[in-house]
This record gives C-alpha cells, sequence and structure tokens, in this order.
C-alpha cells in the first residue's frame, strides 16, 4: 500500500484582527488582575503576521490561522499567536522572536481547553465587564500554557477551531511528515538495519544487509547456536512481530509456528541478544495462555524455552539457569488467567525460575505522569495560572511557612509516583542484567502482551550489557530493534493517527486533574474542552507515556555513569521532541508491517537522518555528544547496585517548562562543555599564530639567502670596481705619457686634451668612456677624434719585448710599423705601456709635424 504523494497548499491564512478593533493590553503577574483595556494603537503594531515573510516557517508548513495581541500568561508576554499544519507557534509581539514555551507541534498536544474567567469589579460595573477568555493548552511534554484573548474579537474561536482540525486529521496521511514529504532526511528502509544488527549479534558483522538479500529470502544465517529465521517475513504469524527473528538452531520454523499459537497474539520466545562469549541470551515473548485454572501447556513452547538455556561454554553437560522475568505483579498476573492468559509454572519449563517484578501497567503510568505534570506546573517559576509559586498560600511559598503545607506540598511529588514507577524499572533491569553478566544465566521477559514492560526492561537490560548500545549509532539499533520492530504500539501510546482508523486517533482519558491549578480558582469556569484525541472507550485505554518513561530511565543512568554514554541528555531531550512532534516518519502506525504497508520510510522523512545533520553541523562539540564519554572506562557490562537506583527528577526535561533556569543550574556538562569550546577556540589560534610563525620563518629564511646573494654580487662587484679603478690609472699613464691630459669623473666620463703642436691651438678632444662587465672601455667621441681602447690583463704580455711598444698606443708609430722616435721614452719604458692596445685609425686622423720634433 503505497503512500499518497504530498498535497500542496495555498498557505492562506485566515486574520483575525481589524483596525477598528485593535486593542492595547496590560497585563500583571496574576489572573485576578489580568485585563486589558480599549485603546487605540499604532497601525504598525496590527501589521498583519500574514503579510510578512516568517522564515521560522518550516519547508512545507502552512499558516491557517492568526491571533494578534494575545498573551502567554505563563510569562506575561504578548505576541502573535498561529495556528499551522505543523503547529502552534507564538511569536514575540515587539522581536517577532519564536516564544519557546508558547510553541508547540500540534502532535504534542495531549489536550486544550477553553475557559472563561470572570472579572472582579465594583456593582456598577458588573454588567459591562467582559469575562476574559482563555484558552488552556496541555501538552505530552510536560509543559501547561494558557493563552489569553482579548474580548469581542472572536480570536479564541477561530483559534480552537483550527486546533481541532488540525488536531484532527482526517487519515495518517494529513499528518505535517507525509505533507512536507522526506525532503534531505531521506530514509533507508529499517529492514536492513535490522538485519544488521542481527548479523552483529551473531557474530557476523563483515556482512551487510541490503534489500535484495532480503526480497531474495537469503538472509539465514546462522552460527553455532542461534539462526535467523524468516518464518514471519510476511507477518501471517506475528503481524507485531519484525520480518526477521533470531532463534534457536535447533528449532525448525514448523515449531516456531505452532508455538506461536500458545502465546498472546502470537508473541513466542525469541532471542533479542545473546552474549558473545557466554551464550548467555535475552528473550522476550507475551504471556502465555495457561487459562484459568492455569493448566495448559505446549510442548513446542517449553521446546524453544528450554533450547534457551544452550550448554554453558566450557563445561561438560551443565546446562545454564533460565530466569522467567514477569514484569507484571503477581495478582495481575493471576487476574490475566481469567481472560486466557497467566504465567509459567516452573515445574513445566526445565531449570527455571519465575519472578515477578510488580510493575504497574499503562493506566497507571498515565496517571501517574498527569499528576507529575500538575506538580510541577503548580509549584514552578512559570505556572500557567500566572502567579509565581513564592504568591500563592497567602503571600509566602511553600505553604505560607506552614509546616504542615510544606510537607504536604513536598509529599506531592511523592504522590505522584513517577519516581517510584521509574525505579521500579530500572531495578528490575539491573537485575535482569546482573543474572546474565553474573551467573551467565538467560532471560525470558514478557508482560501481558509483551509490548511495553516488556519493552522497557529488555532494552535498559541490552543498554547495561553491551557498550555498543551505549554510543549514538548502538543507542538508534537499540530503539529500532526492541521498540519499532518488536511491536511497541506507538500510534497508541503516543496518540497519532492509526492505520485500521485513520480517521481517529487514541485519546487520554479526560480528567479533573489534567486541568491542574486553572480548576482551583473558584473564578474559572471552563466552557468547552477537547483532548487532542476522540473520547472512544478503546482509545482511552491506550494512551501511555511508556517511551517517554523508558527515556527518563536512560537519563537516570546517564547521570549515575556520565563516563560509559557517547550521547548526553541533550540528545535525549531532542529524541523525545521528535517522537512527539510527529515531524518523522520512524515512530508512525504500530508495527512494523504497518509501517511498511504505509510506505512510511519512503513518504516520510527519517529522524535519525536530522538527527545525524545536526551533529554534523558542528562535529564532536556539539550538544548531543556527552564530553565525559570515556569507552575504556566502561567497556564492558554496568550493574548498578540497588542502593544508587534512586530516581530523581530529570532537569533538562521536567523542569525546562515549569523551572527553566533551574533546569540548566548546576549542569556540570555545560559548563565543561563552554570551557572545552574557549579551549578549541584558543587552540585554533594557537595553531594559527603557529603556521603563521612557520610562514614569517620561510620569508626570512628566503630573505637571508636573497641577502647572501647579493653578498656575493657585491664582493664580485667590488673586484671589478677594484680591477676596472686599476685599468683606469693605467689608460691615464699611458694617455699622459703621449703628452695628453685625461680628466676621470667618478661616474666613469673621461675627458682627453691632446696637444698636436705648439703653432696651431690645442685641439680638445672629449669622450665618454663606460666599462663593461668583460673590461672593455667604450668611448664615445663628443668632437672629430673617436677613441676605443680595450685594457688587458696584466699578466697578459706579450713574449716580444719591442712588439709590447709597438702595440701600444703613440702617435708616432708609422704605418709601416717603424717608429718616427727611436729614442723615444716610450720605447725606452714600454713596460708602464704593457696591455694596451689602440685604435690607430682614429689616431691617424691627428696631424703630427716634423717641427714637432725638432729641437728648439
Amino acid at each position: 500500500m503505497a503512500a499518497p504523494k504530498p498535497r500542496s497548499s495555498s498557505g492562506r491564512s485566515t486574520p483575525l484582527r481589524d483596525s477598528s478593533e485593535s486593542e492595547k493590553m496590560e497585563v500583571t503577574g496574576s489572573w485576578d488582575a489580568l485585563d486589558w483595556t480599549i485603546e487605540p494603537v499604532s497601525r504598525s503594531v496590527s501589521r498583519s503576521v500574514s503579510r510578512v515573510q516568517l522564515e521560522c516557517l518550516l519547508e512545507a508548513e502552512q499558516v491557517e490561522v492568526e491571533g494578534y495581541g494575545v498573551v502567554l500568561a505563563n510569562t506575561d508576554e504578548a505576541g502573535t499567536l498561529i495556528v499551522t499544519n505543523f503547529r502552534l507557534l507564538f511569536l514575540s509581539e515587539g522581536t517577532r522572536n519564536v516564544i519557546a514555551l508558547g510553541t508547540i507541534p500540534l502532535a504534542t498536544i495531549e489536550k486544550f481547553n477553553k475557559i472563561a474567567v470572570k472579572n472582579q469589579s465594583t456593582p456598577r460595573q458588573s454588567d459591562k465587564t467582559p469575562s476574559r477568555r482563555l484558552l488552556q493548552v496541555i501538552g505530552k511534554d510536560m509543559r501547561i500554557i494558557v493563552f489569553g484573548f482579548r474580548p469581542k474579537t472572536r480570536q479564541r474561536r477561530a483559534v480552537f477551531n483550527a486546533l481541532l482540525k488540525c488536531t484532527k486529521p482526517a487519515s495518517l496521511w494529513d499528518l505535517y511528515a507525509f505533507v512536507s514529504g522526506p525532503s534531505k532526511f531521506n530514509n533507508t528502509n529499517p529492514k536492513v538495519r535490522l538485519l544488521n544488527e542481527y548479523l552483529r549479534l551473531l557474530g557476523k558483522g563483515s556482512l551487510h544487509a541490503s534489500m535484495n538479500m532480503i526480497e531474495g529470502g537469503s538472509f539465514t544465517f546462522s552460527n553455532d547456536l542461534w539462526r535467523i529465521s524468516s518464518i514471519n517475513s510476511s507477518y501471517t504469524m506475528c503481524q507485531s512481530y519484525p520480518f526477521a527473528l533470531i532463534v534457536p538452531k535447533s528449532i525448525t520454523d514448523d515449531e516456531v509456528l505452532q508455538a506461536s499459537n500458545f502465546r498472546a497474539r502470537g508473541r513466542l520466545p525469541v532471542v533479542t541478544w545473546c552474549h558473545p562469549k557466554t551464550g548467555a541470551v535475552l528473550a522476550r515473548s507475551s504471556q502465555p495462555l495457561v487459562g484459568i485454572m492455569m493448566n495448559m501447556r505446549s510442548n513446542t513452547d517449553e521446546k524453544i524455552v528450554a533450547a534457551l538455556c544452550a550448554q554453558l561454554t566450557g563445561t561438560r553437560g551443565k546446562r545454564r539457569k533460565l530466569y522467567i522475568a514477569d514484569a507484571r505483579p503477581r495478582k495481575n498476573a493471576l487476574a490475566n488467567g481469567a481472560m486466557g492468559g497467566g504465567s509459567e509454572s516452573s515445574s513445566n519449563y526445565f531449570q527455571s525460575e519465575i519472578v515477578f517484578f510488580g510493575i504497574d501497567n499503562i493506566h497507571a503510568m498515565r496517571e501517574s505522569f498527569a499528576r507529575l505534570r500538575d506538580y510541577l506546573d503548580t509549584h514552578g517559576a512559570a505556572s500557567s495560572d500566572g502567579m509565581s509559586s513564592f504568591l500563592r498560600h497567602g503571600g509566602w511559598t511553600w505553604g505560607g511557612g506552614n509546616l504542615s503545607s510544606m510537607s504536604a506540598s513536598v509529599s506531592t511529588l511523592g504522590d505522584s509516583g513517577w519516581l517510584i514507577h521509574v525505579q521500579s524499572v530500572l531495578a528490575g533491569s539491573a537485575w535482569i542484567a546482573a543474572r546474565v553478566a553474573l551467573e551467565s544465566a538467560s532471560v525470558l521477559v514478557h508482560c501481558s502482551d509483551g509490548w511495553d514492560r516488556t519493552t522497557q526492561l529488555i532494552s535498559l537490560a541490552n543498554l547495561l550489557l553491551d557498550p555498543y548500545y551505549r554510543t549514538v549509532t548502538g543507542f538508534q539499533a537499540l530503539i529500532e530493534k526492541d521498540w519499532l520492530a518488536f511491536g511497541h504500539p506507538f500510534a497508541d501510546r503516543v496518540g497519532m493517527p492509526t492505520v485500521t482508523g485513520s480517521c481517529s486517533i487514541p485519546s487520554e482519558l479526560t480528567r479533573q486533574s489534567s486541568t491542574g491549578s486553572i480548576q482551583s480558582s473558584p473564578m474559572r469556569q471552563p466552557s468547552a474542552s477537547f483532548t487532542s484525541q476522540p473520547p472512544t472507550a478503546h482509545a482511552q485505554n491506550n494512551y501511555s507515556p511508556i517511551f517517554l518513561q523508558w527515556v527518563d530511565c536512560v537519563s537516570q543512568l546517564l547521570r549515575m555513569y556520565p563516563f560509559a554514554f557517547e550521547f548526553s541528555s541533550a540528545f535525549l531531550v531532542d529524541l523525545v521532541d521528535c517522537v512527539l512532534s510527529c515531524r518523522f516518519g520512524n515512530f508512525f502506525c504500530n508495527s512494523e508491517k504497518e509501517r511498511q504497508q504505509c510506505g512510511v520510510p519512503e513518504a516520510c522523512g527519517c529522524m535519525w537522518a536530522y538527527l545525524a545533520d545536526l551533529r554534523a553541523s558542528k562535529g564532536s562539540s556539539h550538544v548531543h555528544y556527552n564530553y565525559f564519554y570515556d569507552p575504556l572506562k566502561h567497556d564492558g557490562p554496568i550493574l548498578p547496585p540497588a542502593a544508587a537506583l534512586a530516581p530523581t527528577l530529570w532537569p533538562q526535561f521536567h523542569l525546562r517548562w515549569a523551572c527553566p533556569s533551574e533546569a540548566q543550574a548546576g549542569d556540570v556538562e555545560a559548563q565543561f562543555r563552554k570551557m572545552d569550546i574557549k579551549f578549541s577556540e584558543l587552540q585554533k589560534e594557537k595553531e594559527a599564530a603557529e603556521r603563521k610563525a612557520k610562514e614569517i620563518t620561510a620569508v626570512m629564511e628566503l630573505l637571508s639567502s636573497d641577502l647572501q646573494n647579493e653578498k656575493q654580487v657585491s664582493s664580485s662587484a667590488m673586484i671589478l670596481a677594484k680591477r676596472a679603478s686599476k685599468e683606469s690609472e693605467a689608460i691615464k699613464r699611458a694617455i699622459q705619457s703621449l703628452g695628453c691630459k685625461a680628466h676621470f669623473s667618478s661616474s666613469g666620463d673621461c675627458t682627453v686634451d691632446v696637444e698636436s703642436s705648439q703653432i696651431e691651438p690645442p685641439l680638445k678632444s672629449s669622450f665618454s668612456s663606460r666599462r663593461e662587465a668583460d673590461g672593455a672601455v667604450q668611448r664615445d667621441d663628443k668632437s672629430d677624434l673617436s677613441v676605443s681602447i680595450t685594457v688587458m690583463a696584466d699578466d697578459v704580455v706579450s713574449s716580444n719585448p719591442i712588439d709590447r711598444v709597438c702595440e701600444t698606443l703613440c702617435p708616432l708609430r708609422m704605418r709601416d710599423g717603424g717608429c718616427r722616435w727611436p729614442d723615444a721614452g716610450c720605447a725606452q719604458l714600454g713596460s708602464q705601456f704593457v696591455g694596451l692596445k689602440a685604435n690607430y685609425e682614429a689616431f691617424d686622423k691627428l696631424s703630427i709635424y716634423d717641427s714637432y720634433f725638432q729641437p728648439n
């Protein structure tokens, strides 16, 4: 049966406020003083929220009705009340921020009432003063909230009618989870995850299940003692059991089918956990159908139970002991015999012992939860009637200081019985875990139907025995195995639409205590009330906070063993909120069969994917992770002694609405988390500083290398400069020896004056020289003389002494190679011209007269 496609909605809302009805609200701390006065307000205040883009709306969430100028009595906050297809949304009047206390998912609402309160007035105004219009909303998450509406606006009626419509969907597929679809939180088929957990229990974790394996029926794996049976793959043997079951290897499928007829609703004994070393198992079932005379028996049932007591490892023929733990009080078990049920007889089951835990049924849990909720609302800091507990009973807390009144107030918590019930579940689970861990015994657990108290005990015992279930991933596997796969009726217990009666929703008993302190005032006159589920006789008996109570037990273990759990208390709170809100489809319907028929895994989002996405946003620093978790500290079973099983209120859940400040006070984990976040920030800053230091060091090394190169270049330049200086001096001496005057400037320019004769005026020739890297000096002629002189190294000397003179720059050198002045000093002191070569074509332009050589 495939689920229908999500229906689109226009998103149009119904505004409830006219500009002519704008009023200003003045609120004090008590309902007796709560009053409204009619006074004009600015148009900016009366702006419709429907015209504003509401960023707080979820995907596919559509506004149904809006109410303006509504006051939240618990905190005296004024704002806008919006009913959507998913929740009741309360926005602050000024900031438009979502007020958490006044915002509650529609599926979390257990009951809502219309209440009219008469104002206290003078005799002259008694006929004119209108009654105060109140709407009380009672939630399944421990809160009672009251909204006040302005009179003569009909806003309360519109909101009430919208709640009637939205909290009572015509069918299962009208729930928000189907309308919104899976979105990005896609859900893999839970049958695959269940089979993977079975493979882990059988020691075959290396194998991985798949839908092809399940559809082909090739998942019947086994080990030496146990096997996976496919006898219930079509849910014909037991509609509330999963498609695959772990049974003793020695038991055939025919025997399994025959044994199911002896247990209530066909829930025969099957293995839910097995010890990897000792072979001891935890098994579950429903009550046996022994009849009113307690004399009915089943050989196949006794054979299956006996097979749970496999031979002890390392012993010769010695069988382990079997405990049959009946979660009910003994008298209740005997009373069920009148309806064909009852309990086992130890004489019929070999080497067994019957133990009764005395845990009350779902009706007692429901009433206990309601009394606890009323107690917290009455004595909390944020009471639903707007009065602080410090102002109650004569102007002082705890009964005006009267000792008897104080004792009565304190005893109210104990009278609720909630903590006693939690302690009973904890003690029973610890006893079961101790039998398996210390005695290597097997334990079969059941109650009447085997899906409420049995599930609580089995899953808690698993949590105590197996460290894997104390991780985030293992905790998910535990819930999907023992709660979802084995058929805890979530639709009935939480109050959701069912498949068999999709037009009706299970109801909670109509009771006077549910109205809490509102009913205690003679001024409060209920005008109408409605439970979020129709009050049918069958539905009244089904609603009960069984799963919430189990999570409460887990929180108690987390408080006692803070190092043993990977997840935190905040994770448990978010888990409960997701289950109660019906935002995701994981906990819809009453069994695995119903969820598969409705196509829930494909049509709805997955809660586990949503929670994983939250954790992925901040990694290991997310609030869902327990900062104290140390897997090595508790790598085996944890066995709390009886003296340590004294429960307390779960502050993060029980007190978060009534006493929000106290709910987080003294939370060591929260303080440690802040310190760890600060340490992480400092660690990141340190790492950034270290990276910066490394970068600076690398730059310094690079600069040092460049500096060394510059030094080498500078040293080479100095050598060249010294060499060029020597060459300049040599050139200067050579030119001066020719009777010329040479002037060298610091820029490298050279000016040469050449005197040709005594008669003609002296001929000046100016040229510039620039030294190249190869030692060559080039001169740029500035007149009619161009001289190019190449300087050679001092060690390059001609082998012929005459060539040393002839190769020098000499104006007396003839073209045929002879010399006009053989007695010249250049011929005698040729060493000073060594290394010089002249451009003779340039000197040919000079005129040398014979008179120059004539004596005076």
